[in-house]
């Protein structure tokens, strides 16, 4: 395709994603992410913002040894010491992008930035000649591009693009704009800037007022050739453009739009359920695309309808996303080669035999106590045994609850804590809370819980049920994750997870550092 065939889609979830409050992800989880992009042959990656704490550094490294098929990006502050950081981070890649940004709204440069609206252009063009020292793919964004002045941001976009930015992007960091405005924006831009022709156009769109779908494809429609969107549309406060929904909605509707992505559509809901799982953030049943009501049909008309012709109430496809009705037909006595096989069908790869091992043993645990295993059972599994960690402080060893009908509910446990068995006890108003308040009987985490939510893996009585819980202090929040075809034992196993990430996890320089 040609570069105006193209539509360029450039995924931000393990960036700008991970700016969800408590969807922080390991390396690990980052790479393991990464690679199912890269199968679902998204166009660039941007892995992280380097300079904001050593572990996002070594993210972003880990990605760019571990991505080929994909462009690793780097998200860079329009500062000497954040383009190096990326510039070192990404140095591995096989093709890297540094994407660096500054502040060009007038509210932004006096009230944040503190500067004139010349030194912005010169802190601009100096960043984008800095980045160029480390790679020819340099994208350059005019942060609150929405609300800046359009005389001023062409003035800024010629000057980079001379100074050799090969990707503009337009982002509407705040969510402010309406579809026909931010549309007629990027029209404007690329009709005024002498040298538009020689970058490419984007667009990164907040989802505050609901909009950054429309936005997004309102300025493909106007030229733009890249969007930048997260799996699922996760992103800070409302969240970003979801690349699910920008993908199929060129893909469905040819007839308006005159470029076509790349991208192995099939893997779209690999691609959701592995975010979902990871950082714990569940995807609402009526979501477009990948909710799983967004091919369900209750109408008896509708119904009717379908089963004589499809196209009658679908307009895509379900399984042209990934959609299937796959099941593993793996019991107790299935072999570990066959386990492996079938997980190597989904995208799944382990980097340690030790990690296979221990999936394997989870695996045969869940087929005692349920007949059919699922696809998503096995992904759970996978994720499941990534939340756990040698290091991890505290662990549940065993849980007795008692509920009935007229009685105070009770939990007794046991857990581990830092490498001693400890008992607990204690009353609640349900068996989950009974649970919750024994663990902080022994450990008293000063945590407030913001977060509890249930939701169910597969269909039947014997699913497994996923556990979120969100946890807060001192301003930190964490999200944990449990599974189990036990509701009151995946809800202990995620209130220890998120107790653990508490705990560990590193403090991180504060990610709006690199708001786009």
């Amino acid at each position: 395709m040609s570069n105006q065939d193209k539509l360029i889609i450039f995924d931000t979830t393990l960036r700008d994603g991970e700016q969800s409050p408590g969807a922080s992800m390991t390396r690990d989880e980052k790479v393991r992410i990464a690679k199912a992009l890269e199968r679902m042959r998204v166009d660039v990656i941007e892995a992280g913002f380097p300079i904001a704490s050593p572990g996002d550094f070594e993210s972003v490294q880990a990605v760019a040894r571990a991505v080929t098929g994909s462009t690793v990006c780097g998200l860079a502050r329009a500062l000497d010491k954040d383009i190096d950081r990326a510039g070192e981070a990404l140095k591995q890649a096989a093709s890297a992008r540094i994407h660096t940004f500054i502040a060009t709204s007038p509210i932004h440069m006096q009230m944040k930035l503190r500067m004139q609206p010349e030194q912005v252009i010169e802190q601009a063009v100096r960043a984008v000649k800095r980045a160029r020292g480390y790679t020819d793919n340099v994208e350059f964004s005019p942060e609150d591009a929405g609300r800046s002045e359009v005389d001023f941001l062409c003035r800024v976009i010629e000057a980079v693009i001379d100074a050799g930015a090969s990707t503009i992007n337009i982002p509407d960091t705040v969510g402010y704009n309406l579809p026909h405005q931010f549309g007629e924006l990027i029209r404007t831009l690329i009709e005024r800037i002498p040298n538009a022709d020689k970058a490419v156009f984007s667009v990164h769109c907040h989802n505050d007022l609901g909009l950054a779908v429309g936005n997004s494809l309102s300025a493909v429609l106007n030229g733009a050739r890249q969007v930048e969107c997260t799996i699922n549309g996760l992103g800070e406060r409302a969240g970003n453009a979801a690349l699910e929904e920008v993908v199929m909605a060129v893909q469905t509707r040819q007839d308006v739009f005159p470029c076509k992505t790349g991208l192995d559509t099939t893997q779209i809901m690999t691609c959701s359920r592995l975010v979902s799982g990871i950082t714990g953030f569940a995807v609402q049943p009526n979501k477009a695309i990948v909710g799983i009501n967004a091919f369900a049909h209750e109408s008896g008309i509708h119904q009717d309808g379908v089963l004589k012709s499809r196209e009658t109430y679908e307009i895509m496809r379900a399984q042209d996303v990934g959609w299937s009705a796959n099941r593993i037909v793996l019991g107790k006595h299935s072999g570990r080669n066959a386990f492996r096989t079938r997980l190597q069908e989904l995208g799944i790869e382990f980097s340690t035999e030790e990690d296979l091992n221990e999936t394997f043993s989870r695996f045969k645990e869940l087929a005692d106590k349920k007949h059919e295993i699922f696809d998503e059972d096995l992904q759970s599994l996978v994720t499941e045994t990534g939340l756990e960690s040698g290091n991890d402080w505290l662990k549940l060893m065993s849980l007795k609850v008692c509920s009935e009908t007229g009685e105070t509910p009770y939990a007794r446990l046991t857990l581990w804590v830092d490498g001693e068995e400890r008992p607990a006890e204690s009353p609640g108003s349900g068996p989950v809370d009974a649970s919750f308040k024994a663990i902080e009987a022994l450990i008293n985490s000063g945590t407030e819980l913001q977060l509890y939510s249930v939701n169910n893996i597969t269909s039947g009585t014997d699913s497994q049920g996923e556990v979120t819980v969100r946890l807060q202090r001192g301003g930190r929040i964490v999200n944990g994750q449990g599974a189990d075809t036990d509701i009151v034992i995946a809800s202990a196993k995620a209130y220890i997870n998120a107790i653990n990430k508490i705990i560990q996890r590193d403090e991180r320089a504060h990610p709006q550092l690199g708001d786009v």
